[in-house]
């Protein structure tokens, strides 16, 4: 029996507002495991204690899936919280629908143009905003994404003269915010140049951070929930008992007051964001692609490795810790502690090849941003340089598949290639990382050893 708002258990913990007396306040672009397990989460708690019409309709932008795990069961869902001692559960209420774009194209625009619709959000991962390799957006690609919808109810807004909107990007970009705004400047200039001004002054594109361990749902997950409650719940999400997001407070409108439920309302994003880019999702990467190649298959595994786990501390305070200025009263030293605790947790089950995917899009604010900041300073990073030959290998495919965007430019660059000459294709002919930082021949020659390993 799948679970459904006539049969959900009493015995879970779950929220206790009204759903259907709540009105759609948000729309989400992405309503993937980790939107379900943090913003949603955040915000079906901030409805518990007291906040109201603040409904979340989810968009999938190219797979059915979500929608159909999700709206048979009324959009309700299971949150586990998995640690070496316990898992505990919550019911989430939050989330009104989910629509498919290919199909239901009218209904999100129609949500979107809504008055009461005030925050457009997004976890689409990095190649969802369709940036070329520049930086810039590529406006063909973007044509298949989020940008025609908010273009066309923003239209909408405008002539109905009820406001813009907050785009809240809840993706690990630097800058996220910022990066936003550009893109959708640079979409509207090519499709609607007279919505540029109006975006510029009725919609806001605040920073954000987000953090929360959130793995691939399992079919143990499922059959555990099953199991103790007599219910199929097939859009249940797996996580650890942290969580962090930390907001500019800069909106359009209407907010949730998602303060009151542990929320950041912060001025300035950008040291928490950089802590987490370089820190958390960089000792993530390093230990995806040296953990693969050492045989582990989980994050936790990998962390215990005597041989990798003095790297990644390494990586943490020696390397990107001292890249950033963080602010004040953020401890560092502290975070990387929390950092390993979070890590070896062994109930969550992290997939490392879950971690490696698309390195090409993740890699330049994870890693190449601290090579270039210690550069600066005279100062080398040997274990970001042993993460990045341990990538190279990595997309060289040897007996695996590599899911990657640029996965065949990469695997080219090996072809018949010795390691030290791939390294320098992918990082310097053709910067298919970017132009954050190049190497020099120091590096170049430690890539080569290094990758050749």
């Amino acid at each position: 029996m799948r679970l459904s708002s006539a049969n959900a258990p009493a015995e879970i913990e779950r929220f206790q507002y009204d759903r259907d007396a709540q009105a759609v306040g948000i729309v989400h672009f992405g309503i993937g495991a980790f939107h379900r397990a943090h913003q949603a989460w955040y915000t079906d708690r901030a409805m518990d204690v007291g906040d109201r019409d603040w409904m979340i309709a989810g968009v999938s932008l190219r797979s059915p899936a979500v929608a159909e795990a999700m709206n048979p069961q009324d959009g309700l869902y299971t949150v586990i919280e998995r640690s070496a001692g316990s898992n505990s559960f919550r019911l989430v209420g939050a989330v009104r629908e989910v629509l498919v774009a290919a199909r239901e194209r009218q209904a999100i625009v129609d949500r979107l143009a809504a008055a009461r619709t005030h925050v457009a959000s997004f976890t689409v991962t990095e190649k969802g905003y369709c940036r070329a390799t520049d930086g810039s957006l590529d406006v063909a690609a973007a044509g298949e994404g989020f940008y025609p919808l908010l273009t066309e109810a923003l239209a909408i807004r405008r002539q109905a003269g009820i406001g813009g909107l907050t785009l809240l990007s809840c993706d690990n970009l630097s800058e996220n915010g910022a990066q936003l705004a550009r893109l959708m400047r640079e979409y509207l200039a090519a499709q609607s140049p007279d919505l540029v001004d109006w975006f510029d002054t009725e919609c806001t594109c605040p920073a954000t951070m987000v953090d929360r361990i959130v793995p691939a749902t399992a079919d143990a997950d499922r059959a555990g929930i099953e199991s103790e409650f007599g219910l199929r719940d097939e859009a249940a999400v797996s996580t650890e008992p942290f969580s962090q997001w930390v907001i500019e407070d800069r909106f359009a409108g209407p907010r949730p007051r998602w303060e009151r439920v542990g929320v950041q309302l912060v001025g300035d994003v950008v040291p928490y964001e950089t802590a987490k880019l370089r820190m958390l999702n960089g000792a993530h990467s390093a230990l995806a692609y040296l953990g693969l190649a050492r045989g582990h298959e989980f994050v936790h595994q990998a962390i215990a490795d005597p041989i990798l786990r003095p790297l990644i501390d390494g990586l943490m305070r020696r390397e990107a810790a001292p890249s950033f200025v963080p602010a004040p009263g953020q401890d560092l030293d502290a975070y990387a502690d929390a950092l390993l605790v979070r890590f070896a947790n062994p109930a969550l089950n992290h997939r490392l090849a879950q971690i490696a995917m698309d390195g090409s899009e993740k890699l330049p604010q994870r890693w190449l941003a601290t090579l270039a900041a210690q550069r600066r300073r005279g100062r080398r990073c040997p274990a970001i340089l042993a993460g990045l030959a341990a990538w190279l290998r990595y997309v060289r495919g040897d007996g695996h598949a590599v899911s990657d965007p640029r996965a065949a430019q990469l695997q080219a660059a090996w072809n018949g290639r010795d390691p030290a000459a791939a390294a320098h294709r992918i990082l310097v002919d053709r910067a298919m990382l970017g132009n954050v930082w190049t190497p020099d021949e120091t590096d170049l020659r430690t890539l080569g050893e290094n990758a050749a390993i």
